[in-house]
C-alpha cells in the first residue's frame, strides 16, 4: 500500500528521470570549483533569480545561515519574524555560530511586518546596543504567498534605514506560481535569497543562496568553515538542475490539491480549517482535543501520515495525486462520522 505522507513537502523522493540525471552527472571537486554540474546549477539558479552569483549548500538551514553570517558581523543584529524559520527552527545557529543577535517581531496575519514596528526595533547608533544590520523575510510563510506590493515598500524602507534584506525563499517558486509572476518579480527586491531545492521542487537534498558576487564569495568561505564544502557533489546538483527545469510549473497542481483538501475538510463540523486566499500548498487543521493521537493512528492504519498534535499542518507535494487527496478526505470523514 502506498503511503500518503502529508507531514511536509520535504518527504518527496526523486523520480526515475531525476535519478537518471543524477547517475549521468559529470563531477569534480567542488571545493576547488571544479565540479561542472554544481557550477552549472549555481549559474542557473543565479540567472533564474536575477542575481550575479549563487552557492550550493547542503540545506536551506545552512544557506540561510550563510546569508546571516555574510551580512552581519559579530555583535550585529538581524530583525526577523517570531515564527520565522531563520529564528525559530534553525537551532539558534546565528547566535551560536555567528554571535549575531536576533530581534524577533510578530508577523502580521499575511506574513508581513508592520514596518513602523520594525522601525521602532532598529537600534540607535550607540555602543549600548547591537548594530541593526539585516531584515529577514520569509516567502512563503506558513504556506502564504506574501502580497507583491509589500516588497518595494520593504526595499525602500530597508535602504532608508541602512539595512540589508534577506529572503528565506525556501518556497519562493510556490509564491511566484501563486501570484502568477516571474520569480524575479519577487527576488529583485532582496540582497540575498535562499531557495530550497528539496521541498516542493522535489530534489533529495540541497539549497541555493543567491546574491551579488561579493556576498556569495563571502558565503562560500563561511560554507567551508561550516563543513558545507562538498567534493564530487554534482550527483546532487544534477537533481537540483532537474528540479529547476521540470518541477516549477507543476507546483500549481500541489496548490490545487491543497485547495481541494481544504474545501472538503471545511465541511466537517468538528474541524477548524485555515486556508486563506493566498495559501499555496499548506492546509492547517485544528482537531478536537479528544481526537489528538487517535485521528493520527486511524489514518496511519490506512497508510496516511499526518503530523502529531492538535493544530496540524497538511502539505501537498509532487508525490501526492488527486486520488490520494480523495482517500485522505474519505478516511477523515469516516473517523468523524
Amino acid at each position: 500500500m502506498k503511503n500518503i505522507d502529508l507531514r511536509s513537502d520535504t518527504v518527496t523522493r526523486p523520480s526515475a528521470k531525476m535519478r537518471l540525471a543524477m547517475m549521468d552527472a559529470a563531477v569534480g571537486d567542488d571545493v576547488y570549483g571544479e565540479d561542472p554540474t554544481i557550477n552549472r546549477l549555481e549559474e542557473k539558479g543565479a540567472e533564474m533569480l536575477g542575481k550575479e552569483a549563487a552557492v550550493f549548500a547542503p540545506s536551506g538551514t545552512q544557506s540561510n545561515l550563510l546569508a546571516l553570517l555574510s551580512h552581519c558581523e559579530r555583535g550585529a543584529e538581524y530583525i526577523v519574524g517570531q515564527l520565522a524559520h531563520t529564528y525559530k527552527y534553525e537551532g539558534g545557529g546565528a547566535a551560536v555560530l555567528g554571535s549575531i543577535q536576533p530581534q524577533p517581531l510578530d508577523f502580521q496575519a499575511d506574513g508581513t511586518f508592520d514596518l513602523a514596528k520594525v522601525a521602532a526595533a532598529i537600534k540607535p547608533d550607540d555602543y549600548h546596543f547591537a548594530r541593526s544590520r539585516l531584515l529577514c523575510l520569509e516567502n512563503t510563510h506558513n504556506g502564504l504567498a506574501l502580497p507583491l506590493d509589500y516588497f518595494p515598500k520593504t526595499n525602500s524602507f530597508a535602504r532608508e534605514h541602512g539595512l540589508k534584506l534577506h529572503l528565506d525563499g525556501a518556497r519562493i517558486f510556490n509564491a511566484a506560481v501563486k501570484c502568477n509572476v516571474a520569480v524575479t518579480d519577487i527576488s529583485c527586491y532582496f540582497d540575498t535569497v535562499s531557495v530550497c531545492l528539496s521541498k516542493g521542487l522535489g530534489a533529495p537534498v540541497g539549497a541555493l543562496l543567491c546574491g551579488d558576487a561579493a556576498t556569495i564569495k563571502t558565503a562560500r568561505r563561511w560554507r567551508k568553515m561550516l563543513g558545507g564544502g562538498m567534493r564530487q557533489a554534482g550527483i546532487l546538483a544534477a537533481a537540483g538542475i532537474y528540479a529547476l527545469s521540470k518541477n516549477i510549473e507543476r507546483l500549481q497542481v500541489d496548490h490545487d490539491h491543497a485547495s481541494m483538501l481544504a474545501g472538503a475538510l471545511q465541511k466537517i463540523d468538528a474541524l477548524q480549517v485555515e486556508y486563506a486566499p493566498a495559501q499555496t500548498n499548506m492546509v492547517f487543521v485544528t482537531i478536537p482535543e479528544k481526537s489528538v493521537g487517535r485521528l493520527q493512528s486511524h489514518l496511519l492504519e490506512n497508510g496516511i501520515l499526518i503530523a502529531a498534535g492538535r493544530r496540524i499542518r497538511m502539505v501537498t507535494h509532487l508525490d501526492i495525486e488527486e486520488q490520494d487527496i480523495t482517500k485522505v478526505i474519505s478516511f477523515i470523514r469516516s473517523y468523524f462520522s
